[in-house]
């Protein structure tokens, strides 16, 4: 990098479930960053979907100046601009972008495709990758077809629901039976979830999940150990130590994730070699069946009967939070966060500078 120092957009908030999670992550991203290397500039999306920019950073600051930030800001057109100066032939004022966008509108795929089309290099996943591992039915259909061992469900649209829904249900308790976990199929940070124990409950659950997506996905109850290993890389991607989510709740919920700080994070977690071993590459299996890059949270059930491990999803754009899971892991196996932080970034210039020499026409 030289002495020139590179100067990162970062894009948080954002019109998503998981706006203030968003939040949280960039405020712990935003004092993580070493600012003898980088500049920032921070991006700040509202909950109506808002783009507003706020001036170059050199130092850390706390979350009221972040907030301040965002309130004080440009519009959207003047955000625009700012990423976007240099298509005309101008010099590229952002060297990298870093969506710290959780679930729909900038997990999905959806602002990772407005980059590619601006031709500016981000961090994590690419557009298919972002899609897919947002889509929890899609997701769980290209892990069957990389051969991973997962839970049983049902899916089904809010139009589906709406016309039959007693074909539905009767269909969910034939297939999986009761207790079922009902979730959005297209959010994440367990957001929109809810656990069912009857055919009462299971039309509270799908009515509570359509608020968030119109697409419910049911999976079975597993009783079992959660467990989650972090992927960092491209084409070689790597996989760190495994560690295990000891939940304050039923269920790992939003409150368990974000807010009541009780939760136990065993890192790494307490399995034995051989099932770690397992573990670490049924995460990259995971990670390239949904044709990864940069980075990725893949989280599993170790089942209690038997110790066999099922996928449960992958994490595209995971949290970055004091709470998160994703740098603790990376840390316990050698890789600091602002280590971590320089590799992402790396990562997201080697993927840019690559597809710079792919050709689009016949010549």
């Amino acid at each position: 990098m030289g002495n020139t120092k590179l100067t990162v957009g970062l894009v948080y908030g954002g019109k998503s479930g998981e706006h203030e999670v968003s939040l949280q992550t960039a405020f712990a991203v935003m004092n993580a960053f070493d600012y003898a290397k980088y500049e920032i500039v921070p991006f700040y999306i509202s909950k109506q979907g808002l783009w507003k920019v706020g001036e170059i950073l050199g130092a850390p600051f706390s979350g009221i100046e972040l907030l301040k930030l965002a309130s004080a800001s440009e519009d959207m057109s003047s955000a625009l601009n700012a990423v976007f100066s240099g298509l005309s032939g101008g010099e590229r004022t952002i060297d990298v972008m870093f969506p710290l966008l959780h679930g729909t509108y900038g997990e999905d795929g959806t602002i990772q495709g407005l980059f590619e089309m601006a031709n500016i290099p981000y961090i994590g996943a690419g557009v298919l990758a972002s899609s897919a591992g947002m889509d929890k039915v899609v997701m769980k259909k290209l892990f069957a077809e990389a051969g991973l061992d997962q839970c049983e469900y049902c899916y089904f649209n809010v139009s589906s629901w709406k016309s039959k829904s007693h074909e539905l249900i009767v269909g969910v308790e034939d297939k999986l039976g009761y207790p079922v976990f009902v979730k959005p199929a297209n959010l994440g940070s367990s957001v929109g979830i809810s656990k069912a124990n009857d055919k009462e409950s299971l039309i509270k659950a799908v009515d509570f999940a359509f608020r968030y997506d119109t697409k419910v996905i049911i999976e079975e109850f597993v009783d079992a150990r959660e467990v989650e290993v972090s992927v960092l890389g491209n084409d070689e991607p790597e996989a760190s130590v495994p560690g295990e989510i000891v939940s304050s709740g039923e269920y790992y919920d939003y409150a368990a994730k974000y807010t009541d700080g009780k939760s136990q994070m065993l890192i790494p977690a307490p399995v034995d070699s051989e099932v770690a071993d397992h573990l670490r590459d049924a995460a990259i299996a995971a990670f390239r069946a949904i044709e990864g890059s940069g980075i990725t949270r893949a989280d599993f059930f170790l089942r209690k009967s038997d110790g066999k491990i099922l996928i449960n999803e992958v994490n595209t754009m995971p949290g970055f939070t004091p709470y998160s899971m994703y740098p603790l892991l990376w840390r316990e196996t050698g890789l600091s966060y602002s280590a971590l932080l320089d590799r992402m970034i790396e990562l997201a210039l080697e993927r840019y500078d690559y597809r710079q020499g792919l050709k689009y026409d016949n010549e």
